[in-house]
């Protein structure tokens, strides 16, 4: 099973804070490496120098020195169950001294360690040691004689595990290690639920103690010869990740620029995204994006809506297995409501919290109007359309006699800013939908889009003598919430129209333009992406997931609303921010960081709770780059229109392996900001 784990403290606020791991220890001084110290009771266990490799359901998380102590989060995870915990290599009975941890890929992690042989005459060692670690469970350990002499070396591995749920393991509540049998090659044990782990060894090790965990050889190593030791940890039966079966879902596309970064940052985007698909249990063949680990792998309809939207340029295979699994969540719900249920989340220190099932109810017919012109398959677009409708009745009983979106909550109903954002989206893009497929309601959608324009503009500007800025939000009496954030950004995320159009927005072109200066401002703008909430308001906190972090997801959907609005200087600024920040990041962009200001020679700050890998933040690396070549696609119609960056902030850049109408489609923008369309399916016509 697919386990959710609690976030943490201020999110979500309806869930009880974890309890760090009990018992921290330092990693043996052989290896000049340890792992962070651990934290206060009620926090999570650091996670943000770990090397977390992802291969749903598999999850292998070390620290960089390679040995797994069972400490923190250590191990390897099947199906949301360290299956081991302790894996300590020693060669000549010690630990071999780490010079290198990496990712090379987003589920493989390989670090490189020397030994000293007793019989070297000088500093240099003699043997080296290569671990590889895969989250499919599998470890290749390579020693290498590097001496002009044989060697026989003495190996030796000490295993252990708690068979611990990835929520007891972060709640610091793991258990303790469980008694081990020697079982063939290896080792095994079994948990009193029933729950086992099985290590197998090859070659067969000479000797298994299952009373110490313990597999020993004896190596005869010829000079310059290398041998392998290779393990498999399984749960009875080999892993096999949803991510690695290939398919439609995420399919090789490519970037080349005159900036090298944007190749590397979308490779390893679709690398992480891959590790990050996961099947629906009771509908096998339909895949879905976990929103992180190690967090957050269970279901997550508004982060999974986010992150299909974004990759629409890739396909909509993904959109319509996520949309058919939301649809399903409606269809198990009690009584007729449309609204998808999720759990309550913080929403920042001067906001109550809020529903993430509002969020996602509102992503709905959004994501699936903007698959449909992207080219979904009509009879997947028939099958959605009633849970879209279902979505559209519920926001129709959401807005109050003011035309407002009003989210319920613990301390009553609420109007975000974004939430209306969101509404007035379903409700354009919902009305074409239901017009495209000739269902009633398009005329009194758009008549609802109006009046939650009039009523926004009205209600949520506010007047500050130096152009004003929209209000947070409008409390349960209809006091407006002042506080500036980068949630805005949301107000220029319009959604795509027939014919290539965005839809209207809820603001004005004055009103827009005062949003997108206060975006570029150093009140929001870090250098490395926007705040959560201004760097001057009460309550700002750098590291506050609402309350001053950066949120990549609504940084690059501010990159394209500016874009899209006419804004090419303030969108490349923070374009170049997140390409600084994902380089400094090794192009693994985590879900939040620190909101700190950028300094001449820095870096930016890691949050030490957020996911990393997660789902939004992988797609937003492929939403600004397909932003920069401004593809706005018409299947039906049988047109594309292309509407790049004109001032090239990248340079030239080409994507290759997007799919507009179900075929392969390539675009070039010059350093010019001049458009081509270099590959597209049969009868695609070029639009305006």
């Amino acid at each position: 099973m697919d386990l959710t784990v609690p976030t943490p403290t201020p999110r979500p606020a309806a869930s009880a804070p974890a309890r760090p791991p009990r018992g921290q220890a330092r990693q043996p001084a052989a290896t000049g490496h340890g792992p962070p110290p651990g934290g206060r009771p009620g926090e999570l266990p650091p996670a943000h120098h770990a090397l977390v490799c992802v291969a749903l359901p598999g999850l292998a998380v070390s620290a960089e020195h390679g040995q797994l102590t069972g400490q923190g989060l250590e191990g390897v995870y099947h199906s949301g169950r360290r299956l081991l915990s302790r894996c300590r290599l020693r060669v000549y009975g010690r630990d071999p001294l780490t010079v290198q941890g990496r990712l090379t890929s987003a589920g493989r992690a390989r670090f490189v360690a020397v030994v000293r042989s007793p019989a070297d005459p000088g500093p240099d060692p003699g043997v080296s040691v290569e671990r590889s670690r895969d989250a499919d469970g599998s470890e290749r350990i390579a020693l290498r004689n590097t001496t002009g002499r044989p060697l026989r070396l003495p190996v030796e591995l000490a295993l252990g595990t708690d068979l611990a749920v990835l929520g007891a393991v972060v709640s610091g509540r793991p258990g303790p290690e469980l008694p081990a049998t020697v079982h063939g090659s290896g080792l095994r044990w079994t948990a009193p639920d029933g729950a086992q782990a099985v290590v197998t060894a090859d070659p067969p090790p000479q000797d298994a103690l299952a009373s110490a965990g313990l597999l020993r050889w004896e190596l005869d190593v010829a000079p310059g010869a290398t041998r392998v030791v290779e393990l498999s940890v399984h749960a009875g039966r080999p892993l096999r990740p949803a991510g690695r079966a290939g398919g439609p879902h995420l399919p090789d596309s490519g970037a080349e620029a005159d900036d090298p970064r944007a190749a590397r940052l979308l490779k390893a985007a679709l690398d992480d995204l891959r590790g990050l698909l996961v099947r629906d249990p009771a509908h096998p063949s339909d895949l879905h994006l976990a929103a992180g680990v190690p967090w957050r792998t269970g279901p997550a309809p508004a982060e999974a809506l986010w992150a299909a939207r974004m990759l629409l340029p890739l396909g909509t295979r993904l959109a319509v297995d996520t949309l058919r699994g939301v649809a399903r969540s409606l269809d198990a719900g009690p009584g007729p409501s449309g609204r998808v249920p999720g759990p309550l989340r913080d929403a920042g220190p001067h906001l109550p919290p809020v529903c993430t099932g509002v969020e996602a109810t509102l992503a709905f017919p959004a994501v699936l109007a903007e698959a449909r012109l992207w080219g979904l398959p009509e009879e997947d677009l028939a099958a959605l359309l009633p849970a879209a409708e279902r979505c559209l009745d519920w926001l129709r009983t959401a807005v109050d006699d003011d035309g407002l979106v009003a989210e319920p909550g613990p301390a009553g109903p609420v109007r975000r800013a974004e939430a209306q954002a969101h509404g007035h989206r379903a409700a354009l893009l919902g009305a074409e939908l239901l017009e495209a497929c000739d269902r009633p309601g398009a005329d009194e959608w758009r008549d609802r889009a109006r009046a939650m324009r009039r009523r926004f503009r009205r209600g949520f500007w506010l007047d500050d003598g130096a152009g004003g800025r929209p209000a947070a939000a409008l409390t349960a009496a209809g006091r407006p919430v002042p506080h500036l954030g980068g949630a805005m950004a949301h107000l220029l995320d319009t959604g795509l129209l027939g014919a290539g159009r965005h839809a209207d927005g809820l603001l004005d072109e004055v009103r827009a333009g005062r949003v997108a200066r206060l975006l570029g401002s150093p009140a929001l703008d870090t250098g490395w992406g926007l705040r959560s909430l201004g760097a001057k308001e009460p309550g700002y906190n750098p590291f506050g997931h609402r309350a001053g972090a950066v949120r990549v997801h609504e940084t690059a959907l501010a990159v394209s609303g500016l874009a899209a609005a006419g804004y090419e200087e303030a969108a490349s600024g923070l374009l170049r921010g997140l390409l600084d920040a994902a380089e400094a990041f090794a192009y693994r962009l985590p879900e939040m960081y620190a909101g700190e200001q950028r300094a001449e020679d820095g870096a930016p700050v890691p949050h030490p709770s957020a996911c990393r890998p997660a789902a939004v933040a992988a797609a937003a690396a492929v939403h600004v780059l397909t932003a920069l070549v401004g593809v706005r696609p018409d299947a039906p119609a049988r047109t594309v229109a292309l509407h790049p960056v004109r001032c090239a902030p990248l340079g030239a850049i080409r994507l290759s392996g997007l799919s507009v109408a179900g075929r392969p489609f390539a675009v070039r923008v010059s350093r010019l900001g001049l458009g081509m369309v270099e590959e597209a399916a049969d009868g695609l016509r070029l639009g305006v």
